[in-house]
Formats: C-alpha cells, structure tokens, sequence
C-alpha cells in the first residue's frame, strides 16, 4: 500500500481534505487497483469539483507499494506454471525488469506495473493484463495474440515485429512504435455500453504505425491524431466514426474498410488506396492527396474534380 498522507483532495467549500490511500484502505484489493489508475492516468474530475494535488517530493508512482519481483522470482514462479494452472502475477512492481523472451503461459498480469520493462519476444499471449502499465517497455518481437490489455498505459512503448493479431485492446499508446507490428483482428473498437466515466477507446496519437497490419481489426473511435500510417493496411478493417487529425495515411491501404462517420482533417492519402471503403456521413477538411480513380471506388467521399473539393470539403455537420 503507498503512503498516505502525501495525496489529498483539494479542499472545497470548507471541507477538511481527506487522504485517497486511507479511503483505499476501505476497498477490495481491485477496486483499490482501479482507483490509483484513475488517480494516476486522469488526476482531475469534471472540471476541477475535486482535484488531486500529489506532492513534488512524494509524488505516487505506478508500482509504489506493490511486491517488486526480479527476473529471477518471475521465472521460478513461471517454472511451476502451466497453461491450465497459470502463474500470478497480480498488481507485481516489474519496472525495468528484464524479462525478455520469457513465455508467461497465460499468466494473470492484472494490474502490474512494467514501464520500461524489456519485455522483447516474450510470449504473452493470452495474458490479462486488464489495467497494467507499460509505458516506454520495449515488446519488440513479442506475442501478443489473444492477450487481454484493457485500460493499459502504453505511451512510448515499442512493438516493432510484435503480434498482436486478436488482442482486446483498450487503452493508450500516444507515441508508441508498431512499426512492422501485425494487428489483424485485434478488437479494440469502443464499448459504447460501458462509458460511464468517458469515453474509452483504442488511442494511437502520435504513434508509428508505419506498415503496421490492421485487416480485419475492429477499432472503431479509434484516435489515430498526428500518427503515421504510412504504408498500413486496414483491409476490411471496422473503423466506424474514427479520429483523423494531422494524419499521414499516405500508401496505407483501406480496402473494404468501414469508415462512416469518421473525421478527417489536414490528412494526407497520397497513395492510399480505397477500393470499397465505405466513409458515408464522415466529415473532411483539408484533407490532401486522395487519388481521383480511387475516390471512386470507395463510397461517400467527396470524389476530387478538383484538389479544392477535397480540401474544402466539410462533409456533414
């Protein structure tokens, strides 16, 4: 359990503050994990009615208070493991631990903590890793496919190589690698059901996702904002009301792909192609590049007469 005392609520109207850790005391094991990564990942609510003001000096860092494990503990414990009775690893600080090429069989890996971890061609497929962090760990080369990584911290990781061909993805990767990385069928398309605190989805901001491999993925509201697509395949791909802000798709291929209702602004597509695309009821503004002949393949995109058509287009508001 992380100290108490250094993270409080914000006063308001007079009321004393109150220590977050204490209140967790309170709480199941789970909940006391989704509520330090709500304080962690958000640290703000609606507008500032509370906030969270960690100290500089005792700031709450992902892992504080969790068992750290070396690589050493790791391996006995997935030495003893199998696929049927696989390893636990609940809520366990591996921060920059070395556990490269290690096969986890299926571990539970729920909430714990890996950012910076080395974590190359190790195999996780079908782990759970609901809820963990991994921000700027190296997953270059690993398996992936299958694994459960809802809610993950994942800025700046790298998956170059990585497959993570049917994963449930939720979560955030602004800045991460997947260049070359294989993603068909990964289901990481929003919950629209279950949004009571915002909406969750799949974030790929500022990513590298150069020739990266999404066909048959379903990723719908996706954020691909200012990342770079260059050369990837979305064949076939769900992309139902996705984000395009700043993007470079050009060459990327979105054959088949279902895109209504999507936002595209100041995009390149140089190259892309579209043949059956769907992007009925999307909004474009300054979008550049699209080729006239694959225009008409595709379906519901302002067709490009003229360069001014494509780029003053707004689509419906």
């Amino acid at each position: 359990m992380a100290k108490s005392g250094s993270n409080r609520l914000a006063r308001f109207g007079g009321a004393p503050g109150l220590s977050i850790d204490r209140c967790l005391d309170s709480l199941p094991n789970l909940a006391k994990t989704l509520a330090r990564w709500f304080r962690l990942s958000v640290g703000a609510f609606a507008g500032g009615v509370w906030m969270l003001f960690p100290s500089p000096a005792h700031a709450t860092e992902p892992g504080e208070g969790y068992d750290r494990l070396s690589r050493e503990a790791v391996v006995a414990a997935l030495n003893k493991a199998t696929r049927t009775q696989p390893a636990e690893f609940y809520a366990k600080d591996l921060t920059s631990t070395d556990l490269s090429g290690l096969d986890f069989k299926q571990a539970n890996l729920t909430a714990s903590v890996f950012n910076r971890a080395n974590l190359a061609k190790a195999n996780l497929s079908g782990c759970n890793l609901t809820v963990a962090f991994a921000e700027e760990a190296d997953f270059r080369g690993a398996d992936l496919r299958g694994a459960i990584m809802f809610s993950m911290q994942l800025r700046g990781a790298r998956f170059g190589g990585a497959n993570l061909s049917g994963a449930r993805f939720i979560g955030d990767m602004t800045g991460a690698s997947l260049e070359g990385a294989k993603l068909t069928e990964l289901d990481g398309a929003a919950d629209m059901k279950n949004q009571s605190m915002g909406l969750m989805r799949a974030n790929f901001v500022s990513a590298n996702l150069r020739h990266a491999d999404f066909s048959g993925a379903a990723i719908s509201r996706a954020n691909f904002s200012f990342a770079d697509l260059t050369g990837a395949k979305f064949v076939g791909a769900t992309m139902f009301g996705v984000e395009f802000a700043g993007t470079d798709a050009s060459a990327a291929d979105f054959s088949g792909a279902d895109l209504r209702q999507s936002t595209f602004i100041d995009s390149n597509f140089a190259g892309a192609k579209l043949d059956g695309a769907d992007f009925t009821g999307s909004k474009w503004r300054g979008v550049r590049g699209v080729d006239a002949r694959e225009a008409h393949k595709a379906k519901g995109i302002p067709r490009p007469n003229a360069e001014r058509q494509i780029n003053d287009s707004r689509g419906a508001d």
